[in-house]
């Protein structure tokens, strides 16, 4: 079950670097996956789609850098942000690392307190729900931080999966998502949840955002899925 805290994949083969980082990703309170080699990271970034991947470069089997070019020309892993950490610090080399499609890059050593500050920073840009943003839409507001929705100034009272639904939603403005995206996203891969389910939610997140007389913020796209504008 998704637990609606950001997920970054950690790939790092060094076990005590990778203890640390992900210690304190943890107490940021992010959730941790882990790799140790780039074969496992582009297995575990198919399969669970995190939020966020920190690469670092040298790695067994596969490189960073490889691992990275092949994540930014996947289909479902093009926009994940990746923060690569190398400890190569010549200028070509981070040219080579942001022109493969690293978002950010990071020399090591390195700050600790600066790389958490980076790894939000990215997901600011990408998931501003997960990192406590306010959200808008026409009339619509979420505060994720306090967990709170509106319309036109009106509470609305959202069930905790209707809220993660309007989350995505509102990340997502404009673009149409399947129900298989709303299910990777909202419920999470780790269980098993039928299609038909997102179409009963999406019903209920309906009702609640038109009960106050408003008009309907959702579109159905026949055959494609759902899109809010």
């Amino acid at each position: 079950m998704s637990t609606g805290k950001p997920v970054v994949l950690l790939v790092e083969d060094e076990p005590a670097q990778r203890a640390v980082l992900a210690y304190n990703l943890k107490s940021e309170g992010f959730d941790v996956l882990e790799a140790a080699d780039g074969e496992e990271a582009l297995l575990m970034a198919h399969e669970a789609i995190p939020d966020l991947v920190l690469l670092d470069w040298m790695l067994p089997h596969v490189s960073g850098l490889e691992v990275c070019r092949r994540l930014k020309s996947g289909k479902s892993t093009r926009a994940l942000p990746v923060i690569m950490l190398s400890a190569r610090s010549e200028e070509l080399d981070r040219v080579r690392g942001l022109e493969t499609g690293a978002d950010d890059y990071m020399v090591k050593p390195y700050s600790v307190a600066e790389l958490m500050a980076r790894v939000r920073k990215e997901l600011r840009r990408t998931r501003p729900a997960s990192v406590g943003e306010e959200l808008s839409f026409e009339d619509i507001l979420l505060d994720a931080g306090s967990h709170r929705v509106s319309r036109a100034g009106t509470p609305i009272k959202l069930g905790p999966t209707e809220f993660r639904l309007l989350a995505t939603f509102l990340e997502n403005q404009g673009r149409v998502l399947s129900r298989e995206q709303l299910l990777d996203r909202v419920w999470g891969r780790d269980i098993y949840v039928d299609t038909r389910t997102v179409d009963v939610h999406i019903g209920r997140l309906r009702k609640a955002l038109m009960q106050g007389g408003g008009s309907d913020p959702l579109r159905t796209v026949r055959g494609a899925g759902y899109a809010l504008g």
